[in-house]
């Protein structure tokens, strides 16, 4: 499963240390640089610095919403990384927000990893 995500920046934003750390370590086995942010401020950030070809993105976070960040990388000059939405939030007005944002993939924690890494292959190899 390597290939499609070698070559590839992925950032991964949560404020959960655990949460983060897992996701940091079953993408850092498929061969893709992994970054990290705990923050939507921070997110942002790297975002413009590193220009990831996919963000996995918390929606509920300090300084700076998931939602506020979502909109922040998806404007812009078209060089829109793709993005998955996690979150601990059961409701589907979140979903539904998410999805009118502009969201190419929404998971609810807590979510097998396998199926967060189905999400990510599909949408690197999508380009």
């Amino acid at each position: 499963m390597s290939e499609p995500f070698q070559g590839k920046t992925i950032l991964v934003v949560d404020d959960d240390p655990e949460i983060l750390s897992a996701i940091q370590i079953a993408l850092q086995d498929t061969g893709a640089n992994v970054c990290t942010a705990s923050d939507g401020d921070a997110a942002v950030s790297i975002a413009e610095t590193d220009a990831p070809d996919l963000v996995v993105l918390d929606a509920m976070l300090p300084k700076r919403s998931g939602f506020l960040v979502m909109d922040k990388l998806k404007r812009g000059d078209g060089t829109k990384p793709s993005v998955i939405m996690i979150t601990g939030n059961a409701g589907n007005r979140h979903k539904a927000w998410a999805e009118s944002r502009g969201v190419d993939g929404y998971l609810s924690k807590p979510f097998r990893m396998e199926r967060l890494l189905e999400y990510a292959e599909k949408l690197l190899t999508s380009d």
